[in-house]
C-alpha cells in the first residue's frame, strides 16, 4: 500500500490510489506467474451463459436488472413505485398532481465518499435537503446511498462511517503471495463488519416502509462471469420478508465496493429452475462510476404515455475532481501503468456524466452535479486516512451551507 505511485491523482480511482497499484500488482503476477497445481478459493459452478437472465438470487424474484437487457422491467418497476406513491399519498382519483421527483445519484471514490457525506449533512444543516424518490449509488457511493435513502435522521452515523474509520477497519493486507493463491490482495472482512454494524433489521424495515410508498434505493455491481452491469432494487429486497434478505442485502454494498484484485470478489448463491449456482460480483464502478436511470428509459416520453406529470431533479455528486492533475510520470513499469489506470478511470467518470447529462436533458430532468474542486488541497497519510477524510467531509459540509456546489452543468463543455 505504501506505493510509489500512490499520488492524489490516483485518488480518483475507483477505489482510491493503493487500490490501483494493487490490482497492477496482482495482474502482473498472475501475468508472469503460471504455477501447475496451485490451488484457487473453490466457488459452485457459474450460471451458464443462456441462463444469466433465469437466475434469481436468494430465491427472491424481480429484486435486480441487467441494464443491458432488461430496461422494460426496469421502466415498469418505475411505474409501480409511481403507483405505490399515489397510494400513499391517497391522491388516486382526486386530480392533485404529483410533488417534484428528487433523483440522487452517489458516485465512487473510495475514501473520497467522505465528500458525500459532508455534502448531505451540510444540507440537511440548511434545512433545503429534500426527500429522494430515487436514490442510486456505486461503490463507495453504494455505501452512502442507504443513509442517504432513509433522510437526516441518519445523518450522524453518515458522519461516523466517513471520519472515524481509518484503514484497518476497511481492509487487512494478505501479502503479494495473494496475487497467486488467492482472489484479492486484501480481505475486507472488517469492511464488511462495519455494513453488517449498520445494515440491521431496523434498517432494512425502514427501507423496506419507504419503498412501499414508492420510492426507489438501487445500487450497481458487476457481474464478472457476465461481464454485465446489474442494478439491484435493494427496496424489494428489504420488503421480500425473505430470511435471507438481509444477508443479501449486505453482501450487495460489500460486492459494490469490491475493487477487482484489490478487494475480493463476492459470491452471490442464485437459483436456476431449481440448480444451485454463483455470480461473482465486484465493483459497479467497473462498469460505470454513477448511473441515474439506463437512457434506454427514455422518461420523458414515458412521463407522457402514463400521464405522469411532474417535475424532475436531478443531483449527482461526484466523489472525485473533474480537472486533469499534472504530475511527473517516472520511466518505470508500475509507474506508468498506474498513470494509465488512473487516467482510463477518471475519464470513464467522466464519460459517465455526459451520458447521463445528455439523458436528462433529453428527458427534461433538471441537472444538478456537485463534485470536489480544485481548492481542496488537504494532505492525505494514505487510504483511509481519518485526518484527510474528516477534512474532506468538512469541505463538503462548507460547500452545502454556502449553497455554491450544485453546477447546472458540466464545466468541461463551456467554452473557455
Amino acid at each position: 500500500m505504501n506505493s510509489e505511485i500512490s499520488t492524489y491523482e490516483d485518488s480518483r480511482a475507483i477505489g482510491g490510489p493503493a487500490c490501483t497499484r494493487r490490482f497492477l500488482v496482482a495482474a502482473l503476477a498472475l501475468s508472469a506467474l503460471a504455477l501447475p497445481g496451485c490451488s484457487t478459493p473453490v466457488r459452485l459452478a457459474p450460471v451458464p451463459l443462456t441462463e444469466t437472465a433465469k437466475a434469481v438470487p436468494f430465491g427472491i424474484p424481480d429484486v435486480r436488472y441487467f441494464v443491458d437487457t432488461e430496461a422494460v422491467a426496469m421502466a415498469r418497476e418505475g411505474q409501480r413505485s409511481v403507483e405505490r406513491e399515489i397510494d400513499a399519498l391517497g391522491i388516486a382519483g382526486t386530480g392533485r398532481p404529483l410533488p417534484p421527483a428528487n433523483f440522487l445519484a452517489i458516485s465512487g471514490g473510495g475514501d473520497h465518499g467522505a465528500f458525500s457525506a459532508g455534502l448531505l449533512v451540510g444540507w440537511t444543516a440548511t434545512g433545503t435537503r429534500p426527500e429522494f424518490k430515487i436514490v442510486t449509488g456505486v461503490s463507495t457511493g453504494s455505501l452512502v446511498a442507504p443513509l442517504a435513502f432513509l433522510g437526516p435522521s441518519y445523518d450522524a452515523t453518515l458522519k461516523e462511517v466517513y471520519t472515524t474509520i481509518s484503514k484497518k477497519d476497511v481492509f487487512l493486507d494478505r501479502g503479494l503471495t495473494a496475487a497467486i493463491f488467492d482472489d484479492a490482495l486484501s480481505d475486507t472482512s472488517p469492511l464488511f463488519a462495519v455494513i453488517s454494524k449498520h445494515i440491521n433489521e431496523d434498517m432494512l424495515t425502514a427501507i423496506a416502509r419507504e419503498h412501499q410508498k414508492g420510492r426507489l434505493l438501487l445500487i450497481g455491481t458487476t457481474n464478472l462471469d457476465a461481464q454485465r452491469p446489474v442494478i439491484w432494487n435493494m427496496g424489494a429486497i428489504a420488503a421480500s420478508k425473505h430470511p435471507g434478505r438481509l444477508e443479501l442485502f449486505r453482501r450487495i454494498l460489500l460486492a459494490s465496493s469490491a475493487i477487482p484484485a484489490a478487494f475480493p470478489p463476492v459470491m452471490i448463491d442464485v437459483d436456476v429452475d431449481g440448480r444451485p449456482y454463483q455470480e461473482m460480483h465486484v465493483d459497479g464502478g467497473a462498469i460505470a462510476q454513477m448511473f441515474l436511470y439506463p437512457p434506454t428509459i427514455r422518461l420523458g416520453e414515458l412521463s407522457r404515455q402514463n400521464n405522469v406529470v411532474r417535475e424532475r431533479h436531478a443531483y449527482l455528486i461526484r466523489n472525485g475532481r473533474l480537472d486533469p492533475e499534472w504530475n511527473v510520470v517516472e520511466r518505470s513499469t508500475l509507474t506508468i501503468a498506474g498513470r494509465a489506470i488512473a487516467t482510463m478511470i477518471h475519464m470513464s467518470g467522466i464519460n459517465d456524466l455526459v451520458r447521463i447529462w445528455n439523458t436528462t436533458n433529453r428527458d427534461g430532468v433538471d441537472f444538478n452535479l456537485a463534485y470536489i474542486g480544485e481548492d481542496f488541497s488537504a494532505p492525505r497519510a494514505g487510504d483511509f486516512d481519518p485526518a484527510f477524510m474528516g477534512a474532506l467531509f468538512n469541505y463538503g459540509y462548507e460547500k452545502a451551507l454556502r449553497g455554491d456546489h450544485w453546477h447546472k452543468t458540466l464545466p468541461f463543455l463551456q467554452p473557455k
